[in-house]
């Protein structure tokens, strides 16, 4: 069975589109689960890893306002990461992922609060809502497991989107290569 990360690659390789990474609590490990698969070269731009909290505004665009006034930890927070890495990677999809890992809390939100987003060609004739998405999870375990499903999930997030945005012809396709109905 295929790894999130290697369908991702595969979905983006047969849409011919890219990628851009921005992570916080991940630091990292969401851009080395793709750059793990083998031909993810073919469609990663890179990763900008914005742990701290003024980098989110200085490289990824985040407003800084809103940074102030609700912290690094909050859904339009990730949301703006993921159209900001996107715009300043070159990339035709953009994730983000940023939350608390613990062990302390941040900003007042509790450890396994985590916010993951999707930004992407959203346009009227592709099949899905104009805007990013969001997800905002709850995740239980230490520090490594929240920051492993924080990365499962924001995959999981964009493998959903890239299906929705596939054409008919393209889901025939592929459910041809790969034996399905």
């Amino acid at each position: 069975m295929n790894s999130p990360a290697a369908d991702v690659v595969r979905l983006l390789t047969v849409k011919g589109e890219t990628l851009a990474v921005a992570e916080s609590l991940t630091g990292g490990l969401a851009a080395a689960e793709i750059t793990s698969v083998p031909g993810a070269s073919k469609v990663f731009r890179g990763s900008v890893t914005a742990y701290a909290t003024g980098l989110k505004h200085e490289l990824l665009g985040v407003d800084a306002g809103l940074l102030a006034a609700r912290g690094a930890v909050d859904a339009q927070v990730a949301a703006q990461m993921a159209a900001g890495v996107r715009k300043t990677l070159g990339a035709d999809w953009g994730v983000a992922t940023t939350g608390v890992a613990g062990p302390d809390t941040q900003d007042g939100h509790p450890v396994g609060t985590v916010f993951v987003a999707v930004d992407g060609p959203f346009g009227p004739d592709s099949g899905s809502a104009g805007g990013g998405k969001v997800e905002a999870l709850r995740l239980n375990g230490d520090r490594a497991e929240i920051r492993r499903e924080s990365v499962r999930s924001v995959l999981a997030l964009l493998l959903k989107e890239l299906a929705g945005e596939q054409t008919g012809n393209e889901r025939a396709q592929d459910t041809e290569q790969n034996g399905g109905f």
